[in-house]
């Protein structure tokens, strides 16, 4: 899929780590029907976000108004989340960026920093993972283009999700 598909069909990071946590979630989200800002896990991110890596000069990085980056240095691009337990989700999201980046004849190498984990993972976009990442976007496309959400699916972490009362109130 190509930078300007990518682009018309507007493809954010975001919906890319939404398609491997809950395809309902990534629907709903792309119908701009968001109840994040008074979900915990959200303020918390962007707390971490805030605070986090405050000395780091090349922040928010927006790219092609497509890919928000988190932190870019000269070895990396960096994204901070709170925990690893979507560590899928988090992966494929650095894979689309250092996807986009390739798009844009930049290689670059991803990292995920866990700052309350203390922990780390380096990210490399390999043939498996684009080969996986274009699946997934074709999958993507295909969601934000139905009329309805997908069907309801309970999964372990759907008490935590900021669209819990939406799908089971």
């Amino acid at each position: 899929m190509d930078l300007e598909t990518l682009k018309e069909i507007r493809i954010t990071g975001l919906k890319v780590n939404y398609y491997y946590i809950c395809k309902r979630k990534l629907w709903l989200f792309s119908k701009n029907l968001s109840f994040e800002k008074n979900n915990d896990k959200i303020i918390l991110g962007q707390i971490l976000h805030e605070n986090y890596y405050k000395s780091e000069k090349e922040r928010d990085i927006l790219i092609q108004d497509l890919i928000s980056i988190d932190i870019v240095d000269d070895d990396y691009i960096r994204e901070v989340k709170s925990s690893d337990k979507m560590e899928k989700a988090d992966m494929m999201q650095v894979v689309y960026y250092l996807y986009v980046l390739k798009q844009l004849g930049i290689e670059k190498v991803g990292l995920i920093n866990y700052p309350k984990q203390k922990k780390k993972k380096e990210v490399y976009l390999t043939k498996q993972l684009e080969q996986e990442l274009l699946e997934a976007l074709k999958g993507i496309e295909k969601i934000v283009n139905q009329s309805k959400p997908p069907k309801l699916e309970k999964l372990p972490y759907c008490k935590k999700c900021s669209y819990f009362e939406f799908c089971f109130a």
